[in-house]
């Protein structure tokens, strides 16, 4: 394992970049940031009195760490956590022992290789290294809890928690302290996330600029990922882009489909930009030089018409169940295909909070309170049931003091309208 004191003259006083973004020129202080975002977890540890966190999901140790290492491959394979403790040090456990991807990180205090327990690592030897690694994070506690033994954790196999718990551990819900501490961004977070989504308006127009009848589906959403590639993104979530009948219901995911002369193309970028943060922006669009069909412009009408209803009652000390209450009431005809949630959160992916449409409230909604600092994307699907196709749209906004700051850029078809 590594210390900060240990690695202190290796490491030396200079802030500098890391991972994927270390010869980029960052518009802010990153290690501000940095600090920034850990505090906010040790916020909501202290609030709940628990002795630490336990993070494997890693948009979670993204956010308290920024420490990167194939974030989509350890995403499915429990081989990368964060152990932070709320009065005492930040251990990163990582897939294998390479302490450079942890240089400069004022953020982590020691670094470990995990003894992985997953399957594909461990085969039989499973119960044996899921022991291992419950031993040291009970050793972590024990040092740093004062007695305390209450740990939140976000998501873990049932060996990793049981191995855990037969410590006399008690395991607490570690996605609320996670995405409570996300849903608030710093002035400096905001500035990496208007970078983010810069990317993601470049790239968008890459594919305005190359859709054309004869490209397939594909090739159109491949422009969306080699711009934000090239300009320093990292990945993009969904696949989320279809053209013709295929844009009603949503959900389809790009094929090799031909788009043809005068079909809408409705896509939904979910692109992790530069810096780790998530540019999620909606746009329907049509193929060719014609002229939208009066369909084609009434959907669009309805889609921009709920879009700018529900941002604009947005505003910080309002209650989830009063913007569900108040947000644009859906048509009949576009009810059953109506998109999952209304305004969901957004800052190093989809996060808290989530507003359910005011029919849905009561099974699925959940209230809480408007923040100024909240991040939202405002989403709108409009196709009738067995209609042809459909509009997607959606916008990113910022609560601000006095309402919203809309903070995506790419213009609507306004003369569709």
């Amino acid at each position: 394992m590594v210390t900060k004191a240990a690695d202190a003259v290796h490491r030396g006083n200079t802030p500098r970049q890391h991972g994927a973004m270390e010869y980029s020129e960052a518009p802010v202080d990153l290690d501000k940031v940095r600090l920034y975002r850990l505090g906010r977890i040790r916020e909501e540890l202290k609030k709940r009195d628990y002795a630490g966190a336990l993070f494997f999901n890693q948009i979670n140790t993204r956010y308290a760490t920024d420490a990167t290492n194939m974030q989509i491959w350890c995403s499915h394979y429990e081989t990368r956590c964060v152990f932070i403790a709320t009065e005492g040090p930040t251990v990163l456990f990582d897939y294998a022992y390479h302490p450079h991807l942890a240089d400069g990180l004022p953020t982590v205090d020691e670094y470990r290789a995990i003894p992985s327990f997953y399957y594909f690592a461990a085969g039989p030897h499973v119960y044996e290294r899921a022991k291992q690694f419950g031993d040291q994070i009970a050793d972590l506690i024990a040092k740093h809890g004062g007695g305390n033994k209450r740990l939140a954790l976000d998501e873990l196999s049932h060996l990793g928690v049981d191995a855990i718990r037969s410590h006399g551990i008690e395991v607490m819900e570690g996605l609320e302290v996670a995405e409570q501490a996300r849903a608030i961004k710093s002035p400096e977070e905001l500035i990496l996330m208007r970078k983010s989504i810069e990317v993601c308006e470049t790239a968008m127009a890459a594919m305005r600029d190359a859709l054309r009848p004869g490209i397939t589906e594909n090739a159109l959403w491949a422009k969306l990922h080699e711009t934000n590639i090239r300009l320093g993104g990292e990945w993009i979530e969904t696949r989320l882009l279809s053209s013709g009948p295929r844009t009603n219901p949503w959900f389809r995911e790009c094929s090799m489909r031909v788009i043809e002369d005068g079909d809408m193309v409705s896509f939904d970028t979910d692109l992790i930009g530069p810096y780790g943060y998530c540019a999620d922006i909606s746009r329907s669009w049509l193929c060719g030089d014609g002229k939208p069909s009066d369909e084609q412009r009434r959907l669009y009408a309805k889609a921009v018409e709920q879009i700018e209803k529900n941002k604009s009652i947005l505003k910080p000390g309002m209650s989830f169940r009063e913007v569900s209450e108040q947000t644009w009431p859906i048509p009949e005809e576009f009810l059953s295909n109506r998109y999952p949630s209304l305004i969901h959160g957004v800052g190093l992916a989809d996060e808290y909070p989530s507003f359910q449409h005011w029919i849905d409230y009561p099974a699925k909604g959940y209230d809480g309170v408007l923040e100024e600092g909240m991040t939202l994307c405002v989403e709108s699907f409009i196709g009738v049931e067995g209609g042809k196709e459909g509009v997607k749209l959606e916008e990113q906004v910022l609560i601000t003091r006095d309402g919203i700051e809309q903070l995506s850029s790419y213009p609507l078809e306004m003369d569709w309208l």
